[in-house]
């Protein structure tokens, strides 16, 4: 809905799942950003995030992480 996306709390934590808000908010934010080649985020703790999530479900969402963590190493590497 229009009120879940327009969360200000990180992560829509009020309003999405987890695996929502990757769908509906980041995906497509990181879209708009290559596509229109503006700056990368200067961090990104996205790994960080879906340990806390999956930390309550084991046996959940390893290759997420794993997609994630690729993720966050290629945000670090573009600031080095």
């Amino acid at each position: 809905s229009v009120e879940a996306l327009a969360s200000v709390e990180p992560f829509s934590v009020d309003t999405l799942e987890f695996e929502q808000w990757l769908q509906w908010i980041f995906l497509p934010r990181m879209k708009l950003i290559l596509e229109a080649d503006l700056p990368l985020p200067n961090a990104s703790g996205i790994l960080a995030m879906a340990e806390m999530v999956y930390a309550q479900r084991p046996g959940q969402g390893r290759g997420l992480q794993r997609l994630l963590a690729q993720f966050d190493q290629l945000i670090a590497q573009t600031r080095d």
